[in-house]
């Protein structure tokens, strides 16, 4: 019996081990493990590529990977975020050398958002005093209107996975040392990014003379707080990020949401184009009803009579 036993307290004790494992020893947190796959496809422009770099360089859990070919075949991304070991994807899709379009997906089972990116500015360009730490966590903060809409809580939780460091990531470093907003405003998404930055008083304020001498040595917990003035200063990079459409899957599957209000800046281009050549065409039907009245009152010139022998063009075509 006693080796019975024997063998029955260890058994148990093994999956009580194994237990405390899975759930984590540490107070029963489970590990936040995030890895993001960043990748563009061919025919982006430099400032598209600065703009994946200082992302990737934000991202110390995130892993860079080489240009991918194929825009038809998106559903081969799973298997490079299989290969690589991530869980993320944040594709950089360029149409026409012009347009950016961002994908962040979950993979291997979605969902999937795709967004149209505006207004890029990245860290060379915007020259901030502002720095910050490279690897350090950052904090994130949200806008209340992404608590208002279900599909903006999609979005904001794949945010949470692809910005937010995990704890103990491989090249993050311990400290908090900017933060990383994202707010909604006409339909859109607008992500800066700021450095927390504190600075001591000067000595010999104002406050600190009108007190007594006999209080000058002992500080209270607020007045020592209050020796540093945090602020934020903006770093870059800075964008915004339009939602077109959210899908179930990882890059594919049915629609579950759509953007009717997006307009492709393919129809804006081809709009203007239509429009300048509206205005050309009725400056030439204006010019040539300007000929015809002249015609009719015989007020053209010597170089532009009409040919008596029919074969002007105005007599053939009329």
């Amino acid at each position: 019996m006693s080796s019975v036993y024997r063998t029955l307290s260890k058994s148990s004790g093994k999956e009580v081990e194994a237990e405390d494992k899975s759930n984590g020893a540490s107070g029963g947190m489970k590990k936040n493990k995030q890895r993001v796959l960043i990748l563009s496809s061919r025919g982006v422009t430099y400032r598209h590529r600065h703009l994946l770099n200082d992302l990737a360089a934000m991202l110390p859990h995130g892993r860079k990977d080489v240009k991918f070919d194929s825009k038809s075949k998106m559903y081969q991304l799973n298997e490079l975020a299989e290969l690589y070991n991530c869980n993320n994807v944040m594709f950089f899709e360029a149409r026409k050398g012009k347009d950016l379009y961002i994908w962040f997906s979950k993979a291997p089972n979605g969902p999937t958002v795709k967004m149209h990116a505006q207004n890029l500015h990245t860290m060379e360009e915007l020259h901030f005093t502002g720095n910050c730490l490279k690897g350090s966590r950052p904090v994130l903060s949200f806008d209340a209107t992404f608590e208002s809409e279900p599909h903006l809580k999609v979005i904001k939780e794949l945010f949470l996975h692809m910005f937010g460091v995990p704890q103990g990531a491989r090249k993050s470093k311990p400290f908090l040392d900017h933060v990383m907003a994202f707010s909604v405003a006409d339909g859109k998404i607008w992500i800066r990014n700021y450095e927390i930055r504190e600075v001591e008083k000067v000595k010999g304020d104002d406050k600190e003379s009108e007190e007594p001498a006999t209080n000058k040595g002992k500080k209270s917990k607020f007045q020592q707080d209050k020796d540093t003035d945090v602020s934020l200063v903006e770093i870059g990079p800075r964008f915004v990020l339009t939602p077109i459409v959210i899908q179930e899957g990882a890059f594919g599957g049915p629609i579950i949401y759509e953007n009717k209000r997006f307009i492709s800046p393919n129809h804006v281009r081809s709009d203007l184009r239509k429009a300048k050549a509206g205005r050309h065409n009725a400056r030439a039907e204006q010019k040539r009803e300007g000929l015809g009245r002249k015609a009719e009152l015989g007020l053209l010139g010597k170089g532009e009579l009409k040919d008596k022998s029919g074969l002007d063009t105005r007599e053939l075509f009329a």
